[in-house]
């Protein structure tokens, strides 16, 4: 399904209430922007255990690349429960990603920092379905079978894939050289 299609505006079954929520709004954008705000928060306090050996990622800015990290969370979380604000949300989260790179670890080891930048990028250029209205008088459009569409008023034969030509000079074509092409 594009991003063209409408949802419909009934209430949809059980199985399908998900898949209707989801296209409704930058689904993807805000799960990429949250799940990049994990790692960005996380391993300035994280430590891996090998054995005897304690390895941490602590920096200065600590405090810094936690708060990038849950403003990274809660933007994801308004992209899906807020879609109005989407092309906010996005540039945010672009300009937070961007942020992360000296303040935590490199953007969370790189992984934080591309999924906060795709899912800002994402929700920044989503747009909804333009809304179709159903009515029963729309006129249906005829396809083109080659013969003439109607007449003018001055009577010259229009065609469907040729509109508004006109045989001769033009003023233009008068005023340069006297009508002739200087070309050849």
């Amino acid at each position: 399904m594009s991003a063209e299609t409408l949802a419909s505006r009934e209430v949809p079954k059980k199985e399908n209430r998900f898949k209707v929520w989801r296209q409704t709004r930058p689904f993807w954008a805000g799960l990429f922007t949250m799940l990049g705000g994990v790692p960005i928060a996380y391993l300035p306090y994280g430590d891996l255990r090998l054995g005897n050996v304690t390895l941490t990622m602590a920096t200065t800015a600590g405090a810094g690349a936690l708060i990038i990290g849950v403003l990274l969370i809660t933007l994801g979380l308004t992209m899906w429960f807020q879609p109005l604000v989407r092309v906010f949300a996005g540039i945010a989260a672009i300009v937070l990603a961007l942020v992360s790179i000296p303040v935590s670890n490199f953007g969370g080891l790189v992984v934080g920092f591309l999924l906060a930048l795709i899912g800002g990028a994402l929700s920044a250029s989503w747009a909804p379905a333009p809304e179709k209205e159903e009515t029963e008088d729309e006129p249906v459009e005829a396809e083109y079978d080659g013969e003439p569409a109607h007449a003018d008023e001055t009577g010259t034969v229009m065609t469907a894939g040729f509109p508004d030509q006109r045989d001769g000079a033009t003023e233009t074509s008068i005023d340069a050289k006297g009508g002739r092409n200087s070309a050849g």
